[in-house]
């Protein structure tokens, strides 16, 4: 037998009625049928799912570790099923997504002080991911980034207003040989080890070895992540040096420094759907993730004192 998501369905629903005769009843089926159809599900699982007692079926081990995965298998069937069109007598929620940044968390938190429509939130790291999420409807606005010489596409159904260009700077340990220096050459750190979060479809880290290619050296990258605590246990240990946002929080052995010459730029977006639950915000949602993006650097003296060298942000339209 080929298990299908309907078998899935199947040992959910036991486990959620706790017995066969209660099941069946939710499934429309005989419980002599029932009972057949969990015994082929378990020899083509090779193991026995439940036990049948006093209280009713109750999962074996076996059957605990089916029934997560199957609760899991099911839940991403379910949201990619989703009918996208709010039903006339629900109330509208907005479905707010992002990469989490400052951007992001600065506009959430000036939105959720401001009265207005429900807002969920939807994370992903890949702001082309986003972008197809909204032009999916599964989502109606989101903060995104994308490069210079890799700017997102733009579907028809989409408005976008780039909101700031920011520099890429590089976090490394307190006692690398270059944390003393205001700005850091690229390429000084031709023989340093590398941690990079892993393709965006953005157009990262493509940007990032361009950079360290005209700088004269192919990136060695040992480590892909994108768990911030590892980052920073990398970093700080002197294992790897990493690019990061201007608005990196230095501290605990790491030092953050900009590149000299700025070699590396993001540029940092908000997108909305024309006709989702937040088009009648656009405006309001692009003042308040530039005040966002703002509060950030200005809390990171080391993007003030870089500033302060004579060093300023991009047109963020370009």
């Amino acid at each position: 037998m080929q298990l299908e998501l309907r078998h899935l369905r199947t040992l959910c629903e036991i486990a959620n009625a706790g017995s066969l005769s209660k099941a069946a009843v939710v499934l429309g089926v005989s419980q002599p049928a029932l009972t057949a159809q969990l015994r082929r599900i378990e020899a083509t699982l090779g193991g026995q799912i439940y036990r049948r007692g006093r209280l009713g079926m109750t999962p074996t081990p076996f059957g605990r570790f089916v029934l997560i995965r199957a609760r899991a298998a099911l839940q991403i069937v379910d949201e990619l099923m989703t009918d996208t069109t709010p039903a006339p007598d629900r109330p509208r929620v907005a479905r707010m997504g992002g990469y989490a940044n400052p951007v992001l968390g600065g506009l959430l938190r000036r939105l959720f002080g401001t009265p207005g429509t429900p807002i969920t939130v939807h994370t992903e790291h890949s702001p082309r991911l986003l972008m197809d999420l909204l032009a999916s409807k599964r989502l109606d606005a989101a903060t995104l980034v994308d490069y210079p010489g890799h700017e997102l596409a733009v579907p028809a159904a989409i408005g976008v207003r780039p909101i700031a260009m920011e520099p890429v700077f590089v976090a490394m340990a307190a006692g690398h040989p270059l944390a003393s220096l205001e700005e850091v050459p690229l390429a000084r750190l031709a023989d340093d080890d590398w941690v990079l979060s892993p393709p965006d479809g953005a157009g990262w880290p493509e940007c990032f070895v361009t950079a360290c290619r005209d700088a004269g050296f192919a990136p060695r990258v040992p480590h892909i992540m994108i768990e911030a605590p590892m980052i920073r246990l990398l970093v700080a240990a002197g294992q790897a040096v990493t690019p990061c946002q201007a608005t990196f929080p230095p501290g605990d052995g790491i030092v953050v420094r900009p590149l000299a010459g700025a070699p590396l730029w993001m540029r940092h977006l908000v997108a909305w759907r024309l006709d989702g639950a937040l088009a009648d915000r656009a405006g309001e949602l692009v003042a308040l993730a530039t005040q966002a993006h703002q509060e950030a650097l200005a809390a990171h003296p080391v993007y003030s004192a870089w500033q302060a060298r004579g060093h300023f942000g991009g047109d963020p339209r370009h």
